[in-house]
Parts: C-alpha cells; structure tokens; sequence
C-alpha cells in the first residue's frame, strides 16, 4: 500500500463496518492487518469495480454509491479507495 498511514487511519475509524469485532486496535495493528490482507489502493469507483470483478464479484447490477457501501470497500478523505479482502 502506498499510503498506509492513512489507510490505517480509516480502518480503525470504520473496521466496525466489515468486522463485528475490531481486529486492529492501532495503527500498527492496523498496517500489519491491511498488508496481511492484501488490501488494495484504487484510484476510482470505476477501479473498485473493475477489481471486485476480477475477484469474482458480480458487481454489474450495483450503483456507485451501492459499490462505495461494500462492507469490502473503503473511501479515503481524497476521493480515493481501498478495499480489503476479507
């Protein structure tokens, strides 16, 4: 990941959205989880969708803003994304 700090940053705001549970309680922890993880730095809604779909995710019928709610999928405070692989 090229900006872990602030991908890190994000997750711990909003891990509650993929995990019942946190799984990082620090950035550390956080770093070491998005990196363990493969998580994923996309530019666009339109790269988020493209990856998805690679993964095998049927994201065809989904709109944008269905994309950006993806418990997978995270926005950062400059309109970019990551999503993690969970």
């Amino acid at each position: 990941m090229e900006r872990p700090n602030l991908c890190a940053k994000v997750f711990l705001e909003k891990q509650g959205k993929l995990f019942p549970k946190p799984v990082a309680e620090t950035m550390e922890e956080a770093i070491e989880f998005l990196e363990d993880c493969f998580a994923q730095e996309l530019e666009t809604i339109n790269e988020v969708r493209e990856y998805l779909n690679e993964m095998g995710m049927d994201t065809e019928q989904l709109s944008d803003e269905d994309l950006e709610e993806a418990l997978e999928v995270f926005r950062l405070p400059d309109g970019t994304y990551f999503v993690v692989e969970a």
